[in-house]
């Protein structure tokens, strides 16, 4: 059976996203395994036992669904922005704009990437989670489902920063100054309950803390907010940075001279 040549192409693009950050795996996924261990001595075996229960578990076993999307989160946006600004910077984007395949393609083919990445170093964190913990999976569809939506939602937002960015600096802004804060104010640490009203109301507005409570009622049944909620705001942002992301590269803003 004939495959269509879209599909080789779009094959072809993922593939090498794959085997791109597999070939550096020492530089790709074994660092996050490494802080994750790091975070369960300090946060979870040091501090844990001062803290106590949150949400009617200990403190290693609340920190643990964050942990992996901490690693889903930052894997994803740095695999798609890295790569593509790379092909911009040695021009070889240029091959892929002039051949017949379609620019969603194209799109979804770094997205694929991405998200690949994603999986495998979540895996990789919740691995070393179970060398800490003994933790049981509340609903395995809502941990699989969230954790692939969420690293699709990243993967976009890091298409579209290395769509804007003009230098390798612009590629580490985002991550620095916008995706660190969010990530450690998104209720990975600590349940918003413990805040006051006002600051609650203002944690809302960061889009992480739907996907961090999202995944932590996958795994240990509680959140702090509906789980409908969470897909719903999910589903929107990669939506909208879908047609961002597409627009762009239809328009050749960013890339075309």
């Amino acid at each position: 059976m004939t495959r269509h040549p879209y599909f080789i192409g779009f094959q072809t693009i993922v593939i090498r996203e794959i085997l791109r950050f597999m070939r550096i795996w020492l530089q790709t996924i074994l660092p996050t395994a490494i802080t994750t261990a790091l975070y369960f001595l300090i946060f979870g075996g040091l501090i844990g036992p001062r803290i106590g229960e949150m949400d009617g578990f200990s403190y290693m076993d609340f920190i643990v669904p964050g942990l992996i999307m901490l690693g889903v989160i930052t894997n994803s946006y740095a695999n798609v922005v890295s790569s593509f600004y790379f092909a911009k910077f040695s021009h070889s984007i240029e091959e892929l704009l002039v051949s017949p395949l379609p620019n969603y393609l194209i799109l979804l083919g770094y997205l694929v990437g991405g998200v690949a990445r994603g999986a495998v170093v979540g895996l990789a964190v919740t691995t070393v989670s179970w060398a800490f913990t003994d933790l049981s999976i509340h609903s395995p569809l809502v941990v699989i489902t969230v954790a692939l939506l969420t690293a699709t939602l990243f993967s976009l937002a890091g298409f579209i920063n290395a769509v804007f960015a003009q230098s390798f600096d612009d590629i580490s802004i985002v991550p620095t100054f916008v995706l660190t804060p969010l990530t450690y104010l998104g209720g990975i640490f600590y349940s918003i309950s413990l805040l006051p009203a006002f600051w609650q109301k203002v944690s809302l507005a960061n889009p992480i803390l739907y996907m961090v409570n999202a995944f932590r009622y996958g795994v240990l049944g509680v959140s702090d907010i509906p789980v409908t909620t969470s897909y719903a705001i999910i589903i929107a942002f990669i939506v909208a940075l879908f047609a961002i992301a597409l627009i762009l590269l239809n328009k050749g803003i960013g890339i075309r001279t």
